[in-house]
């Protein structure tokens, strides 16, 4: 359990630590914001496009060793950045960070399958509250840090390889074991329905959260509030998602029924958007604090699906790589039509409804995805 919670801390500080130096950074590099935008852009990119590597990986060297290689790459990746005075160096950390992640992301999903199978969704809600604790403390703790070191962001940013060291000498104690001869051959369930339905799940929640990540201050900056509020609506719809990204996986698993589950946060995603889009001025820290639970919810309970829809740990990880793929590819495509949304209707209103519709269809996929029935057990998984 500690190595699991170690290492997914480590999945999200690489990303968001660059948030509050950005400008600065772009400044000081005199780097345009489009280049510089690559710093965070170029790792969602990776976890998608290399995500499919990580069970091939894990047949060849074993799953423990594959993700202390992913710890390994990420930590000397943040090491890195204390040159990240050259852009060339900087950018490129952002691609190890991304790599590193896209390989061990679908095969701690497999590494709990493995070890706790008996306690998935406890385990994968402490997996879940790890990766939104990593992602918080990445932008809230690096200005602060910063600061504390000089105002050397370098050093703020290259601070966040001791947790990365720190996970790789933990899991580099585990023992690593082979994956059975008859997974050696399988590959990704691209010709499974189901698989296909998770995936675009996943797509769909990564995209709400991404384009509310880049345009849900504009909009309430948009609708009179100042930019202070505005940013004080966004944390907390944040940190609202700490408890919701633990308490979700575990009461899915302690009462069942994981899909209604996903169809309500669909259903309360979609009144907050809505609520947003057409009434921004009601109870607005609430209604983001709203939206904060229904879409970590869903984030978390997507992580959990792989872990009930496939039997095996690699198949495990090959789904999660595959949701994971099609995922982060598609999803980082809703900030930028959001964007482009905006400009053409020359508002964030229709934009936002657009959202509210991708998250009524999060409810509906989530009905598909209601557990079956297996038939040599006589019960649902």
């Amino acid at each position: 359990m500690l190595a699991l919670v170690l290492a997914a801390i480590n999945l999200r500080p690489g990303i968001t630590s660059f948030a509050p130096l950005i400008e600065r950074i772009a400044e000081e590099l005199s780097l345009s914001r489009s280049l510089i935008s690559l710093t965070t852009a170029l790792p969602v990119l990776l976890m998608g496009l290399l995500a499919p590597l990580a069970p091939r990986l894990a047949v060849r060297f074993g799953l423990e060793r594959t993700i202390a290689s992913c710890l390994a790459l990420i930590g000397v990746a943040l090491l890195l950045r204390l040159f990240g005075e050259n852009p060339v160096m900087l950018i490129g950390t952002a691609a190890m960070v991304g790599a590193g992640i896209a390989v061990a992301g679908p095969l701690l999903s497999g590494f709990i399958k493995r070890y706790f199978l008996e306690s998935m969704g406890k385990t994968a809600a402490f997996y879940s509250l790890s990766m939104a604790v990593g992602g918080t403390i990445g932008v809230v703790l690096t200005a602060p840090a910063t600061q504390v070191l000089g105002q050397r962001w370098t050093l703020g940013l290259a601070l966040w390889a001791i947790p990365a060291l720190l996970a790789l000498v933990v899991w580099c104690r585990l023992p690593n074991q082979p994956e059975a001869a008859v997974e050696h051959r399988a590959g990704l369930p691209w010709g499974q329905p189901r698989a296909w339905l998770v995936s675009i799940y996943f797509a769909l929640q990564a995209g709400l959260f991404y384009a509310l990540a880049t345009w849900l201050v504009a909009r309430y900056h948009e609708a009179g509030f100042s930019l202070l509020q505005s940013n004080a609506f966004f944390s907390g719809f944040m940190l609202i998602g700490l408890p919701s990204a633990f308490a979700m996986p575990w009461l899915a698993q302690r009462f069942g029924n994981r899909h209604l589950m996903m169809a309500g946060c669909g259903v309360l995603a979609t009144a907050c958007l809505f609520v947003i889009a057409w009434f921004p001025q009601v109870t607005p820290l609430m209604t983001c604090m709203l939206l904060g639970v229904a879409l970590n919810g869903t984030f978390s309970m997507s992580l959990v699906l792989p872990m009930y829809e496939a039997t095996t740990p690699l198949a495990v990880s090959r789904l999660t790589a595959m949701m994971l793929c099609t995922g982060y590819s598609l999803a980082c495509f809703s900030p930028v039509l959001t964007g482009l949304g905006r400009d053409i209707a020359g508002d964030y209103r229709w934009p936002f409804l657009v959202l509210a519709g991708m998250s009524a269809l999060m409810s509906v996929l989530a009905f598909r995805l209601a557990p079956r029935l297996d038939p040599a057990a006589g019960s649902s998984r």
